[in-house]
């Protein structure tokens, strides 16, 4: 479950990170290019479009390993929840529905905490637009990945 979190997430990088891997001038990068190279070496393709300077990659890249450690943490926790609903569809109680969407909502309540966290580490190491660049990619991988799992996940009956 964990590499169709992070092959959603690719391909929402696609849009942002496209000049990067653009295999030819007027080919843009599809999002399936930009998927495998993500699952492939995701640190490669954030190190690729960051474009930081040595002194800054000091910095950023201590940030960056911590924060994809708490991330997956949290990643982890919604992907049980999403298990538990797909193995308890058919016979989803109301309150195993609400136990799950408040585990949900707890782990996005989680993750929003630690990309503020994050974005004020970063703004403290890096020129803004560069650390706004790092935020924007992050929140593009993330984007593609809840999609994924959005369209692949049936609505409660």
């Amino acid at each position: 479950m964990k590499n169709v979190l992070l092959a959603a997430g690719i391909a929402l990088a696609a849009s942002v990170v496209g000049p990067a891997w653009a295999q030819a001038p007027a080919e843009k990068p599809t999002a399936e290019s930009v998927k495998q190279a993500a699952i492939a070496d995701k640190r490669g393709l954030v190190e690729k479009n960051m474009q930081l300077t040595a002194e800054e990659g000091k910095k950023f890249w201590p940030l960056y390993d911590a924060y994809q450690r708490d991330l997956d943490k949290i990643v982890q926790r919604q992907n049980r929840v999403v298990l538990d609903y797909v193995n308890s569809e058919a016979s989803l109680t109301d309150a195993n529905a609400k136990r799950l969407a408040t585990e949900f909502m707890a782990a996005d309540k989680d993750e929003q905490a630690l990309r503020d966290k994050l974005f004020h580490k970063v703004m403290d190491v890096l020129p803004p637009k560069k650390a706004i660049r790092y935020i924007q990619i992050e929140n593009k991988l993330r984007t593609i990945n809840s999609y994924q799992i959005a369209e692949r996940i049936p609505l409660v009956r």
